[in-house]
């Protein structure tokens, strides 16, 4: 057992961070990309602290720092976080691969595990089913990621919590046009309009919308995407302030799908399915708009509200067969000729809105602060499944139905939250969140040989946290801290059984966690410095079951154990030039074997868990000037990722370096920026992330070699 905490070595990249870490540097405390801002409130605890003083593992990265890049995916701006894994899959049908010292690495498509809201609003279902799509980054102010223990104060799948935060108009109206492009016909245009407020009670606004689309890396990988965000701001005579924002996002984009491994070493580039037959795809519609107003009653009391709804709509044609063949004749009750099957195409439209009132009183008690709130979450989602013929046996169209029904799910959590100096230097935290949510399934598709699979569930659970900070000088400061975790089953999740027909899988149980963390943080001469060790033991641990032709299953692994340590530092070396480096170790293991009818698929306890890194590094150099000539380079370590719980095979570790420069010139009324960039610069072949638990072996998603990109922008103020 001892051999499995030996850390693997990780050639240059570790050297360049210890290398990083250990010099003797005198000079004033900075920031870099990504910028931990310790003079900024943290708003993702709710604790009213600096960056050094919360108890928790919390980033903030600016965006500014971040404007060398198209600016299409979170993947561009939250670099170097440690803990935080983001695979790119190159694939713009299935999102983002995001993970959480471990938490959501299970997802074939979309986020799960880890919480997403942009400006308060979440941007994740009360099922626990999130994506990213819908960030602006064309108008996006800052990001905060939180880990750890104290994510569990949001409630249900928040093994990590990443909080976006747009700008807010302030100024003389001005417009920006800008547009860029690079490898494989990538092209993306914006504008940007934003004014601040010239008389009070009026709005500052910022409004910006986006037109990207892509050949893709890999054939039938094309993509085409419209986000349009607006955020209109008011800060009123009474103190009190309001913002309203409205966020609309178009996709269509194809699916190349997952390679095997003799595939992925033949032409990384190709598709899945060589003929296409096919044309699996996605088309993606969503439109959300929410309201915030926060208003200081006095000086002990202040009031918070939230209130959101949206719309979303999918279409997904999958690459199922019609039925499996014997030779060149079909096998009865196979595939879409099993009267269960729920067919190749999932359409559904989905109905989404909630609110969170909270009040917080400050000096109640002497060196007191507390929170208390009500957070309310409602999902109505019409789900059909069609097949994915006609009547011609042509594949890629909308057939006929094969399923049909209403789903429903909502959460009322109640949650309490207080912080107390209780001596000159020692601070306690606590908090406690009720988490329950409430499945329902009404099905409407009962014919001959598939029955009525209506259901519903409860899942609940208490959440208790606990922080303990110890302030050692105004330099240093060290913190403790527990919490319950709780994640259930998303409605996609549960949309297949095991067995692969129809229904929802109602057996799944949700995962509960122990959550402890020990850190250090420190902001002196030498740069700003944090350390966390990490443990979390988690039962009934969600886990991907077996996935067959794009139709995902999940079953519950016993236990599971998760603990590693992370590592971060950065400062301001010399003017402009700035560094940065990071490491993860996270050691994530099934601790209770899984049993199997086969032998050969029986998971042992002490296998990894699939899709996680066990070693993570980034380190980085950034001259960014105000204006003239910048300048970046990176270089990022992943460590191999077991593609199934058996361990059977793994995607190779690999290097990535980047380099980007740029110019920004200014006046009065006019701005201009340009960039150039350069991934991948030793053209490493590598694979962006896997598909864990691929039933027929097609495991690997390729990511792209040596690319480029540019871009132009123009602002001009009125």
């Amino acid at each position: 057992m001892q051999g499995r905490y030996n850390l693997i070595p990780i050639n240059l990249t570790l050297l360049c961070l210890t290398a990083c870490i250990c010099q003797n540097l005198y000079a004033e405390t900075g920031s870099t990309e990504p910028v931990l801002l310790p003079t900024l409130k943290i708003e993702a605890t709710r604790t009213d602290t600096d960056w050094l003083q919360t108890p928790a593992s919390v980033y903030r990265i600016d965006q500014n720092n971040n404007e060398n890049n198209l600016g299409v995916n979170l993947s561009e701006t939250l670099k170097g976080v440690p803990g935080l894994q983001l695979n790119n899959r190159e694939n713009y049908a299935q999102d983002l691969q995001i993970s959480m010292r471990g938490f959501g690495a299970r997802s074939t498509f979309g986020v799960r595990g880890i919480r997403l809201y942009v400006d308060g609003i979440p941007a994740t279902m009360p099922d626990g089913q999130g994506q990213t799509s819908n960030i602006d980054l064309s108008s996006l102010d800052y990001i905060e990621v939180l880990g750890g223990p104290f994510s569990s104060l949001y409630g249900n799948s928040s093994g990590g919590t990443i909080l976006t935060s747009t700008k807010q108009g302030e100024g003389r109206d001005s417009i920006q046009l800008g547009y860029s492009g690079g490898s494989h016909d990538k092209g993306r245009a914006d504008i940007v309009l934003q004014g601040g407020a010239d008389q009070p009670n009026e709005p500052s606004y910022v409004v910006s919308s986006s037109y990207f689309n892509t050949d893709g890396y890999r054939e039938h990988s094309a993509a085409k995407k419209v986000l349009s965000n607006a955020k209109l701001t008011w800060d009123l005579d009474d103190g009190s302030k309001v913002n309203w924002i409205v966020n609309h996002v178009d996709i269509n984009a194809d699916d190349p799908q997952g390679l095997t491994r003799a595939q992925w070493k033949e032409n990384p580039k190709q598709v899945n399915d060589a003929l296409n037959e096919y044309d699996v795809r996605k088309e993606i519609s969503q439109t959300q708009t929410g309201i915030t107003w926060s208003k200081p009653i006095n000086d002990q009391h202040e009031l918070y509200t939230m209130a959101y709804a949206g719309h979303r709509e999918v279409t997904q044609y999958q690459s199922i067969p019609r039925c499996s063949l014997n030779g060149t004749v079909c096998r009865p009750n196979s595939a879409q000729l099993n009267p269960r099957h729920a067919g190749g195409v999932i359409d559904f439209s989905r109905d989404f809105y909630g609110a969170d009132l909270r009040w917080t009183g400050k000096d109640l008690l002497p060196n007191t602060r507390f929170s208390a709130g009500l957070a309310f979450d409602y999902m109505d989602e019409d789900r059909q499944g069609y097949e994915n013929f006609d009547s011609n046996g042509k594949y890629g169209v909308k057939g006929n139905l094969r399923r049909d029904e209403n789903n429903t799910l909502w959460n009322l959590d109640p949650y309490l939250q207080a912080s107390w100096d209780f001596l000159p230097n020692w601070t306690l935290d606590t908090g406690l969140r009720y988490s329950n949510v409430h499945y329902e399934s009404k099905d409407h598709y009962i014919v001959v040989g598939n029955g009525n699979d209506s259901g519903k569930t409860d899942y609940d659970k208490v959440l208790p946290s606990a922080a303990l900070t110890w302030k050692i000088n105004d330099q240093f400061n060290v913190y403790a801290s527990y919490a319950k975790g709780f994640e259930t089953p998303t409605f996609t999740e549960m949309a297949y059984p095991t067995v692969g027909t129809s229904g929802i899988n109602f057996d799944l149980n949700p995962a509960t966690s122990d959550n402890y963390e020990l850190g250090l943080k420190s902001q002196n001469r030498f740069g700003n410095f944090t350390v966390a060790v990490f443990q979390s033991e988690t039962q009934d641990d969600i886990v991907s079951g077996e996935s067959n032709n794009g139709r995902n299953t999940f079953r519950n692994a016993d236990k599971t154990l998760r603990q590693g340590v992370e590592l971060s530092w950065n400062k301001k070396l010399w003017r402009d030039l700035t560094a940065q480096a990071s490491y993860s170790f996270i050691d994530a293991t099934f601790d209770a074997d899984i049993s199997n009818t086969d032998p050969a698929k029986v998971v042992a306890k002490g296998n990894y868990i699939p899709g996680v890194a066990k070693n993570q590094a980034f380190a980085a150099l950034a001259w960014q000037p105000e204006t003239g000539f910048n300048a970046g380079l990176d270089v990022r370590y992943i460590d191999k990722l077991y593609v199934d719980d058996i361990n059977s095979d793994a995607a190779p570790s690999y290097t990535l370096t980047s380099a980007n420069i740029g110019y920004v010139w200014k006046n009065a009324d006019w701005k201009v920026r340009t960039f150039a960039r350069v991934d991948n610069l030793f053209d490493e072949e590598y694979v962006g992330s896997v598909i864990v638990n691929d039933g027929n072996g097609r495991f690997f998603e390729p990511a792209d070699g040596l690319n480029w990109s540019a871009g132009l922008s123009l602002t001009k103020a009125f």
